[in-house]
């Protein structure tokens, strides 16, 4: 239990004994009281009030638990929830909100030569999309744009070597990749 108040400095002679004893006490107490006094106001942090209280603020906020959601990334969503829903519709919003929810890095590219203006491409990684797949759909839902069609494009990095050479003749060009 961490004391909200500051430990009790009694005088060399009045630390001892009955006194001493009555001073832990009392610092106990009070430091129990201000922790019952403080609830309340912990009740208003989602990432530190309990799970039905939880419940209501993500109600006042527009949030649904989804069926596999954990705990703490249904705090997150809510503790974030008006952030989010400012940042939604706009290319670098979204990103922010990946961000916030622990998703990571992402690529969101739109209005693509040769593909219907509606449609909106969001790159990540196979492991992004593995392990955050119906969280990905819940926030397409939430907060994507009326209208609009979302598609998953997966990235890979690839380790690559490429070493440039001088050559001095103007016929011939040698440059050799590696592949790891």
């Amino acid at each position: 239990m961490d004391p909200i108040l500051p430990a009790l400095k009694l005088p060399v002679w009045m630390s001892q004994g009955e006194v001493g004893k009555l001073a832990t006490v009392a610092h106990l107490w009070f430091s129990l009281l201000g922790e019952w006094a403080l609830w309340p106001v912990k009740q208003l942090d989602p990432m530190v009030c309990s799970e039905k209280v939880l419940d209501l603020i993500a109600w006042q906020r527009d949030i649904e638990r989804f069926k596999t959601e954990p705990l703490t990334l249904y705090q997150l969503r809510v503790r974030h929830a008006y952030a989010n829903a400012r940042d939604a519709g706009s290319v670098e919003g979204f990103k922010k909100i990946f961000e916030r929810l622990g998703i990571g890095y992402v690529e969101i590219e739109e209005r693509m030569d040769g593909m219907d203006w509606d449609v909106i491409d969001i790159r990540l990684s196979s492991t992004q999309l593995a392990e955050n797949e119906s969280l990905l759909t819940v926030l397409i839902q939430h907060y994507g744009r009326t209208c609009r069609r979302y598609g998953w494009k997966i990235i890979t990095t690839i380790p690559m070597e490429i070493q440039v050479v001088e050559f001095s003749n103007d016929s011939l060009t040698e440059i050799a990749i590696w592949e790891e």
